[in-house]
């Protein structure tokens, strides 16, 4: 049976941004990327679309826009370059997808879904993932259509602080999105350029299933963003939507409760949730998070500091 009521969640990373870090210029130009970004999103879903096809949507307009740190304008490695990492997955069937230290292919996210539609694999990496995008026809782009000129100029200072410098502040942040759909179904993607500096193949939680991304019928879809190596640690995607599945806490509690767990071991970020009742949580202990959410309710916010409530 067929529900009306749908749901898209957004973040556009998680970290150190308050109104005095942030320029009116990026403020303006951030809010109008996850406007799109949700424009994109809930026009799949608003036409009874499928939610997995409804965050791919909404991911791939994230990562276009060089206000956040995936695709074009993802921040560079210590050794000046882009490696990409992307995850997506399917609640109805749980299957997914997902790529790390991709270097050529414009939207990482949809790598993921060829990946996850056209491949028997889940993960892909490096060359493998690069020679996988460009055999099955996902767009490719040039080193400089990635890199900018802020990107560079802040790899630059934090070189400049040190050689074994890296941005722990996550200032530009991973993208994510996650949906409910008219039949009920969730899914969940999320993109990143990782963080600032990072050296030997570093690659955080974002790709990684049940840790940054995971997405399941019978639980929640979630999305994550923040210091990737704590939440690798606890599982924090998987284990919002077990707390759903399992011992029936709410999408709230659930995200309250794994993040406070992240907080106890020295890390902060957000995660963003739904469900397949179409509620939409978010969770975050930072001064901010870029995030967005539209539904069939009427409901269309977006916010990036902490005083703007969620």
């Amino acid at each position: 049976m067929i529900d009306p009521r749908w749901t898209l969640a957004i973040h556009g990373g998680a970290g150190q941004m308050t109104r005095d870090t942030v320029s009116a210029q990026a403020d303006a130009g951030t809010r109008a990327g996850l406007a799109t970004a949700l424009d994109a999103g809930a026009a799949v879903l608003e036409a009874g679309g499928s939610a997995i096809d409804a965050v791919e949507a909404a991911v791939r307009v994230l990562e276009d826009d060089p206000h956040f740190n995936a695709g074009r304008g993802a921040v560079l490695t210590f050794d000046g370059t882009n490696e990409l990492d992307a995850a997506i997955m399917d609640g109805r069937t749980r299957a997914a997808g997902a790529v790390a230290a991709t270097h050529a292919t414009r939207n990482p996210v949809s790598l993921a879904r060829a990946v996850m539609d056209r491949s028997p694999h889940v993960f892909l990496v490096g060359k493998g993932a690069d020679a996988f995008s460009v055999e099955h026809g996902v767009e490719q782009a040039s080193p400089d259509w990635f890199a900018t000129d802020e990107r560079r100029a802040h790899l630059a200072e934090l070189k400049a602080a040190g050689d074994d410098a890296f941005d722990v502040d996550m200032k530009y942040g991973t993208v994510g999105a996650v949906a409910c759909d008219t039949h009920g179904h969730v899914a969940a993607a999320t993109s990143t350029g990782g963080v600032t500096g990072k050296r030997w193949g570093r690659v955080g939680d974002s790709p990684v299933i049940g840790a940054g991304t995971y997405a399941d019928d019978r639980g929640a879809a979630v999305s994550a963003t923040g210091a990737g190596e704590y939440f690798l640690r606890v599982g924090v995607a998987a284990d919002i939507a077990a707390r759903v599945r399992l011992i029936g806490e709410s999408l709230q509690v659930a995200a309250d409760t794994v993040m406070a767990e992240v907080t106890a071991l020295g890390g902060t970020g957000g995660v963003i949730v739904t469900g397949p009742t179409g509620e939409a949580v978010f969770r975050f202990t930072t001064p901010g998070m870029n995030r967005g959410v539209r539904s069939s309710d009427g409901t269309n916010r977006i916010a990036i500091y902490h005083d703007e409530g969620g």
